[in-house]
C-alpha cells in the first residue's frame, strides 16, 4: 500500500482515529452508551459517517477499545503487584497501580464502572472485572493470613471497601486539578491500610 493510499483511508484530515475514540468515549459516559448514536458521534466531531467508517467499524468497536485499554491496565497493574514478595507489598502495589491506571486513564474506567452489561461486549468486560476484584480478594486474603490485615473482617468486604474509595476518585479527579496522582496513591493506600491493620 502506498503511503496516499494509507493518508485516504485515514480520513478527514485533523482528526485520526485517538479523535474518534476518544469523542465516542466522552459520549458514551456523559449520556449512556445505548443512547448515544453515531449521529451524534459525528455530530461531536463533525465528520460523515462515512468518514468516521475510515477509523472505526462501529460504535461497538469505539466501546471494545475502549474497555479494553481501562481492563488491560488493571490487569497489568495486578500482573505486576503478583510480582511482590510478599502479602503485603502485592496488596500495596495494586492499590497504588490501579489508582495510577484512573487517574491515568480516567475516561476509560469510569465507562466501565458504568457498564450495565446490555451487550455481548459489556458481559465480557464486567466478567473481567469479576475476576480482577476475585483475585485482588485473594490478596486480602493472603494480606491477612500473614497478619497485615485484620483477620475478623470478610475479605471480599474489604476488598469492595477498599476499591470503593479507589473508584470514586473517577468522579472527581481532574488532570488539570491541585492533586497530585502520586500522592493521591500514597493517601488512599494510608487510609485503607491504616483501616485494615490488626489493632493492637
Amino acid at each position: 500500500m502506498t503511503t496516499s493510499s494509507r493518508t485516504v483511508r485515514r480520513g478527514r484530515p485533523g482528526h485520526d482515529r485517538a479523535d474518534v475514540i476518544r469523542a465516542g468515549v466522552e459520549l458514551f459516559n456523559e449520556q449512556g452508551y445505548d443512547a448515544t448514536s453515531v449521529s451524534d458521534l459525528t455530530g461531536r466531531l463533525g465528520l460523515t459517517k462515512s468518514a468516521l467508517y475510515h477509523h472505526v467499524e462501529s460504535k461497538e468497536q469505539i466501546l471494545q477499545i475502549a474497555l479494553e485499554d481501562a481492563l488491560g491496565g488493571l490487569e497489568q497493574a495486578l500482573e505486576d503487584a503478583l510480582q511482590q514478595p510478599t502479602a503485603g507489598a502485592r496488596l500495596t502495589a495494586i492499590i497504588e497501580g490501579a489508582v495510577r491506571v484512573l487517574t491515568e486513564r480516567q475516561p476509560q474506567v469510569t465507562l466501565l464502572l458504568r457498564l450495565r452489561g446490555n451487550s455481548e461486549i459489556e458481559t465480557a468486560a464486567l466478567a473481567r472485572r469479576r475476576r480482577f476484584d476475585h483475585t485482588v480478594t485473594g490478596l486480602v486474603r493472603e494480606a491477612q493470613s500473614e497478619g497485615i490485615v485484620r483477620g475478623d473482617l470478610d475479605a471480599g468486604v474489604a476488598t469492595r471497601l477498599i476499591f470503593g474509595m479507589i473508584n470514586s476518585v473517577v468522579e472527581w479527579y481532574r488532570p488539570d486539578g491541585p492533586v497530585d496522582p502520586e500522592l493521591l496513591a500514597g493517601e488512599i493506600l494510608a487510609v485503607a491500610l491504616g483501616g485494615l491493620q490488626p489493632r493492637d
